[in-house]
């Protein structure tokens, strides 16, 4: 029995029209390589805008998906309840500045998947506790407070987590832990993808499959992440997804890169 697949893109309020039309544009150059839908997920857009997007995707088949809830809880949020409608799938998801750039991009991920797999398009081994310490943005009592709340729910570099700008898991699963989660912030959207409770240690504690591929189709496990040479690692040209931080290395200079490539993954 084949495996029915959805190719899950989230659109925002707060996104600007020209991510939609970068995912339009390269979603229609590169062929995904395999059968799967389209669902378009649309997040507190008003009915105006709506019927504009509409025309924008009048030459593409997809399935419209409105979320209803009316308060932004992020990502996850979207993504849980489409999860919900669609709980027989797998599902690869898109946040709304990501975009395919390889051909037969959905193919060469699927050809790494099974039960009890997630695979994502890049990972990072950054820490935002530890970043906290070097970045020293806030005044003296906010810092502490953030700093205590960061102890408690992130890991002190290196702190392994896939990227979830773009990532295939299975509906079930995602729902397992997504259950009793609530996205109220900024804080805990981040949490859920990189935290001691987040998304990659959910499945590693559970004895999941952990990887990464690439654009060459190979697969990558935590040790090997950095070398898969889809984020912040050296000229970072196997990417199969494009997403605004992966876009951001590539505009540094070699030096800023080798700044930011110690930030993610430390002495590579």
């Amino acid at each position: 029995m084949k495996k029915k697949i959805i190719v899950c893109y989230l659109f925002t309020q707060f996104d600007k029209k020209k991510s939609l039309q970068n995912f339009i544009y390269n979603y229609k150059k590169f062929n995904a390589g395999v059968n799967h839908k389209l669902l378009i997920c649309f997040k507190l857009v008003s009915n105006k805008d709506l019927n504009f997007y509409r025309i924008l995707l009048n030459k593409i088949k997809f399935i419209e998906f409105i979320d209803p809830y009316n308060i932004n809880d992020y990502d996850f949020g979207s993504y849980r309840r489409v999860a919900e409608r669609y709980s027989s799938y797998t599902i690869f998801f898109l946040n709304s500045h990501s975009y395919p750039i390889k051909t037969f991009w959905l193919k060469k991920i699927l050809k790494h998947y099974k039960n009890r797999t997630i695979i994502g398009t890049s990972a990072s081994y950054e820490s935002l506790l530890s970043s906290l310490k070097i970045k020293k943005i806030y005044n003296f009592v906010s810092f502490i407070f953030k700093l205590l709340k960061y102890k408690k729910n992130f890991n002190v570099f290196p702190n392994p987590h896939l990227r979830t700008s773009s990532f295939l898991i299975n509906a079930k699963d995602f729902l397992s832990f997504t259950k009793n989660k609530s996205f109220r912030n900024k804080d805990d959207a981040w949490i859920a993808e990189s935290g001691v409770n987040g998304l990659t240690n959910y499945f590693r504690y559970k004895n999941y499959k952990i990887i990464i591929v690439n654009s060459d189709s190979q697969k990558f496990y935590e040790n090997q992440w950095a070398y898969s040479k889809t984020y912040n690692y050296l000229k970072q040209n196997k990417s199969l997804i494009s997403d605004k931080h992966t876009r951001k290395y590539l505009k540094l200079s070699n030096k800023e890169r080798l700044i930011s490539q110690h930030i993610v993954w430390g002495d590579k």
